[in-house]
């Protein structure tokens, strides 16, 4: 997708590794092997070899060295880099082992190597993005920048007002309380969710610690690349536009985005507060639908 810019980055990292050495897991990551995360994951796991012995977590590597992880010699790539905007049907597995015989990467079936950005749960559906390109995968991935994640929640029962306000404020799931977030009434049991974090099936504990069960739950959003209407199980590229939009984000300083964030939140719980009002007024029973 970028061009030339992909050949210079692979001189950059070829003249660092045999400079100066490069940590293992930002080599790994600046490859498309996967992001740094996972990478230290593999590296915990036993699964990267540097030469003919495993790598430790921190170990730097040189231009000369075998690197083999999970099984596969990594081999340095020129090919450009690759951003896919894909929706998940429920079932796929967002892994790139091939011991899980429903992961993501066998679905797609796609000709270049690629691996997904953060997960989404099997038991749900939506968008998820993959890719070839380490260093884009964790710049998403990094909680402290509040990025934006939309999804539309559907529960085995009526949602009440008061609770809604609960998931708004923060529940206490996972040792940690919540960061708050813009929750929005779209039938009587579904609503709108925008979350800053991801905590491991965030959503559904939430809803559980409220006495609520999840039966649908779709992502709609990731930042500034929307669903739309990418048919279930197909995907799509990432358009340019989308691209350097997505990228002017990511460039953001992690404090401003998180202060824009704040700013953002403190002007939703007052449009929730008005929304809470509007709701009492109608009559019970009655379906309605709330715009941002």
């Amino acid at each position: 997708m970028e061009g030339n810019t992909n050949t210079d980055k692979v001189i950059s990292i070829r003249k660092e590794t045999q400079e100066k050495g490069i940590r293992i897991n930002k080599y790994l990551s600046d490859v498309g092997i996967c992001s740094r995360r996972q990478a230290d994951q593999f590296i915990l796991d036993g699964k990267v070899m540097i030469d003919s012995h495993r790598a430790q977590m921190g170990e730097r590597v040189f231009s000369e060295q075998k690197i083999i992880c999970c099984g596969k010699e990594v081999i340095k790539s020129e090919e450009s880099k690759v951003l896919l905007a894909f929706n998940k049907p429920k079932g796929i597995v967002c892994t790139t082992s091939s011991r899980e015989k429903n992961n993501i990467i066998d679905y797609i079936g796609y000709e270049k190597r690629i691996f997904p950005i953060g997960r989404l749960d099997k038991d749900s559906e939506g968008l998820i993005l993959l890719t070839n390109e380490g260093m884009l995968s964790d710049q998403i991935l990094r909680g402290s920048h509040y990025h934006e994640k939309e999804y539309v929640v559907t529960l085995n029962k009526d949602i009440t007002d008061v609770d809604l306000q609960k998931m708004r404020e923060g529940i206490p799931i996972l040792d940690t309380v919540t960061r708050p977030c813009e929750v929005y009434r779209l039938k009587s049991n579904v609503f709108r969710m925008i979350l800053t974090q991801g905590l491991n099936r965030q959503i559904r504990r939430m809803c559980e610690y409220l006495g609520y069960r999840v039966v649908y739950l779709k992502r709609i959003r990731i930042m500034n690349i929307m669903l739309d209407n990418i048919p279930k199980g197909k995907y799509r590229e990432v358009t340019k536009e989308e691209l350097q939009e997505l990228k002017n984000m990511l460039t953001v300083n992690g404090k401003q985005e998180k202060k824009q964030a704040k700013n953002r939140q403190s002007k939703d719980r007052k449009q929730n507060k008005e929304t809470i009002k509007n709701e009492k007024k109608q009559k019970k029973g009655r379906i309605w639908i709330i715009e941002k």
